[in-house]
């Protein structure tokens, strides 16, 4: 994860460039598909929608059909990409956890004044259970695709009753996915969730914001943090502390080789010379 605290600036990174992207195919295909997919039942010609200028296209079944294989292209790769780069990476954050539908029933009641939010970590628990309930419809969504696409391009004649059954829970999913894309536009513009707007597009929110409504994940980061600078700091204290030490010991070498008389032995490096010392030798 490319979680960091930037104090300079006031903010903290929420998401990667990868998480965006991620975020952004699957968002944008999926619109795509829902509005070919509405365009294909046919209704574009129907509500006359055709007829609005530059929307003629919108009434051509088959150019509709093929921008809809082009954008479920895109959505079912971002989706398994998802799921095989951060299983891979051990990343559970966005799952459900033991508690979620009844702590998100508190949260729905501080919106009404009713009581005050809990700590939260990372993700709020509403977003944990969007995030699965999502997870079903689009797995829906892609499998019921596939055995109808099978059926366009490679079986006409594949049984009436899994084509209907393909069909109509391709549709329900349909329906679902709208919905649920809905309610998540409509999540993101309640006061409270504002400030994470800014995180869909840069990735990071704002620093006061992270620690006031999710201090359990700033704990988490900060923790981690601190934790690596302990564990950089004593080494870089020895090297400096090795450092001048042999930086002493030259310039001490230096001073006593330019002090002892031309004929005498240095005196060894450490030990100190009386006057008394120094006579005898001169005498000799």
């Amino acid at each position: 994860m490319a979680e960091k605290i930037l104090e300079d600036k006031g903010l903290v990174i929420r998401h990667s460039l990868v998480e965006l992207i991620e975020h952004w195919a699957i968002a944008l295909s999926g619109l795509i598909l829902v509005v070919t997919g509405f365009f294909q039942m046919p209704t574009a010609n129907r509500y006359y929608i055709a007829s609005i200028p530059g929307l003629a296209w919108s009434g051509d079944f088959f150019t509709t059909l093929k921008m809809h294989y082009v954008a479920s292209v895109i959505f079912v790769v971002a989706a398994f990409f998802h799921v095989v780069f951060h299983g891979m990476r051990g990343e559970k954050g966005l799952m459900p956890k033991k508690g979620d539908m009844k702590t998100s029933i508190a949260v729905i009641k501080s919106f009404f004044g009713k009581g005050e939010e809990p700590p939260f970590h990372k993700y709020l628990p509403e977003q944990r259970l969007a995030y699965a309930g999502m997870a079903v419809i689009i797995v829906l969504l892609i499998l019921s695709g596939l055995v109808k696409t099978y059926k366009n391009i490679y079986a006409p004649d594949m049984s009436l009753a899994v084509v209907l059954t393909a069909t109509w829970v391709h549709n329900i999913a349909f329906i679902l996915f709208f919905l649920a894309f809905f309610a998540h536009m409509a999540a993101i513009i309640l006061k409270p969730n504002r400030p994470m707007i800014r995180a869909i597009f840069t990735g990071a929110v704002r620093l006061d914001y992270a620690r006031h409504r999710h201090p359990l994940w700033m704990a988490e980061l900060e923790g981690k943090a601190e934790t690596t600078t302990e564990q950089q700091t004593p080494l870089v204290s020895a090297d400096a502390e090795d450092a001048e030490e042999d930086t002493a010991n030259t310039q001490a070498m230096q001073t006593t080789q330019e002090e002892t008389p031309a004929g005498t032995e240095a005196a060894t490096p450490g030990e100190t010379m009386t006057k008394e010392d120094q006579i005898n030798l001169e005498r000799k």
